[in-house]
């Protein structure tokens, strides 16, 4: 059975820092590209930053960049999501999703990924 479980998420100021971290089990990690996605409420599930399974190199959502930092341990199955300066409008339900197509770049559309986890609420206060 193929389980993606995301933790770290919470409540914290504006400016303040997460860790969030997606562990995985009965997948082939290493062939996974990874990526995050975030839904606030009333909105509709968006791209945040996805790692590529070969190059390692992240892609990420112009709103995150420079503040969000993806990574992934091949050895432990796991993906993270290193989140500094957090903002009010960073707050949403935060979710993890692995993409086995062959393709080098990590994808961006949610279509792309096959697998999910259930997600993880940050807040952010003001």
């Amino acid at each position: 059975q193929v389980t993606l479980v995301e933790s770290g998420g919470g409540l914290v100021q504006a400016g303040g820092s997460l860790r969030l971290s997606c562990a995985t089990s009965g997948l082939i990690f290493d062939i996974y590209t990874m990526g995050w996605f975030r839904q606030a409420p009333g909105k509709e599930r968006e791209f945040v930053a996805a790692i590529s399974w070969r190059t390692r190199d992240g892609d990420y959502a112009d709103s995150v960049k420079g503040r969000f930092t993806i990574s992934r341990d091949n050895a432990k199955n796991t993906v993270y999501l290193q989140m500094h300066s957090l903002k009010p409008e960073d707050t949403a339900v935060y979710y993890c999703a692995a993409d086995n197509s062959p393709t080098i770049s990590p994808r961006r559309s949610e279509d792309g990924y096959q697998l999910w986890g259930q997600g993880t609420q940050v807040t952010v206060s003001s």
